[in-house]
């Protein structure tokens, strides 16, 4: 008898059953063969069908991941809490930038480009700390010349940072820098000190130049950083984050490797004063710089206004047009160099320095008087 031909029925199988396929490979089987083995044992059945489920203990790990109070993890949970964001807006526009408690009552320490175009236009300071709060801050005041500034929240109780000693650290140490790259606040990198006393100039106009000696870090930081702290292996403040180098020729402008922060001990003293007085000030040599002069050294500008009446350096005897070449031992070839080395020192302190006036070498004995603000 010949029956009709069934039409095609399309079993639906439960996803546990694999069909037997009609021809595979060596290789197939056994891949099937694993992962019908899986599902059998998960599912419990035996090749009869019988029932083979036994009680299972599945156990939670208890252990934790100890780290200890010096690694990067144990610092950074110590010193976040005193990081803050910052964030100014005004009719020219925005920005953001970084800051840390310096004193419970409020006292937060960051750099003045941060605040600068609030300083100038007004606007909004709003201060964020690392728990989400927000604040008004107002400016306490501010010091170009080093690119610090002081501003003040109505807070009490904050956890306020430790200063610690920048002129020990050495080139090689840990250290940590934590701010608000790009307003991701509460960023922690790591790297090294890679040098020190790196004459570096900050500063959106020739009017508002900071010239910085300098601690050079590999920890990347990049815009937004700017007045973050840079902590030691302790978890002391050994910098405030203020500049980076970018590559001139292309639009690279994030971290490169090459961050500069301003010396704790350079920051506390203005601090002080900014906070005590709400002006802070800078040593000066009594003399103005040809800023375009290209041979090796600092030259005095060659104008009867050079040399300040009076000042250390028309004491000493120098003169317009003099190359000062040398600063407390310190080979000077830039005027970049000079401004920086002599602004590491303090009002009333003696120095020495060597200059040339028609190829013929120089030295003299200078007291640092006070810049007049």
């Amino acid at each position: 008898m010949i029956f009709p031909r069934k039409k095609q029925i399309d079993v639906i199988r439960p996803w546990w059953e694999t069909p037997a396929p009609a021809k595979t490979s060596r290789s197939n089987v056994v891949l099937v063969a694993l992962f019908a083995s899986c599902i059998g044992g998960f599912l419990g059945v035996s090749a009869t069908g019988g029932n083979i489920f036994h009680t299972a203990n599945i156990v939670d790990s208890s252990s934790t991941i100890e780290r200890a109070p010096d690694s990067v993890a144990g610092i950074a949970r110590r010193v976040l809490p005193s990081v803050v964001s910052i964030e100014t807006r005004s009719d020219n526009g925005g920005g953001t930038g970084s800051g840390f408690v310096i004193d419970s009552s409020g006292f937060i320490l960051t750099n003045n480009h941060v605040i600068a175009d609030f300083a100038t236009n007004g606007g909004i300071l709003q201060v964020t700390l690392n728990n989400g709060e927000t604040y008004d801050g107002t400016i306490v005041g501010r010091e170009s010349a080093y690119d610090l500034a002081i501003i003040k929240i109505n807070a009490v109780n904050l956890p306020a940072l430790e200063f610690g000693d920048s002129d020990k650290i050495a080139v090689g140490d840990a250290v940590i820098a934590i701010g608000s790259p790009l307003g991701l606040s509460g960023t922690v990198t790591s790297g090294i000190i890679s040098a020190k006393n790196r004459p570096v100039t900050a500063g959106e106009s020739g009017l508002d130049n900071s010239f910085i000696n300098a601690l050079q870090t590999d920890a990347a930081i990049n815009p937004g950083n700017s007045g973050g702290p840079l902590v030691d292996a302790t978890g002391a403040v050994i910098g405030v984050n203020s500049a980076i180098a970018s590559l001139g020729t292309s639009s690279q402008t994030g971290s490169i490797g090459l961050g500069f922060a301003i010396p704790i001990n350079q920051a506390r003293k203005t601090a002080d004063q900014l906070i005590k007085t709400g002006k802070a000030t800078y040593p000066i040599l009594g003399v103005s710089l040809d800023m375009n002069y290209t041979g090796i050294g600092a030259q005095i500008a060659n104008s009867k206004a050079a040399i300040l009446s009076g000042g250390p350096a028309a004491k000493a005897g120098l003169r317009a047009g003099d190359v000062i070449v040398n600063f407390e031992g310190q080979a000077i070839k830039t005027p970049d160099e000079l401004i920086v080395a002599v602004r590491s020192k303090n009002v009333g302190d003696k120095v020495s320095l060597t200059y040339s006036r028609n190829k013929k070498e120089f030295t003299a004995t200078l007291t640092l008087i006070a810049a007049k603000n």
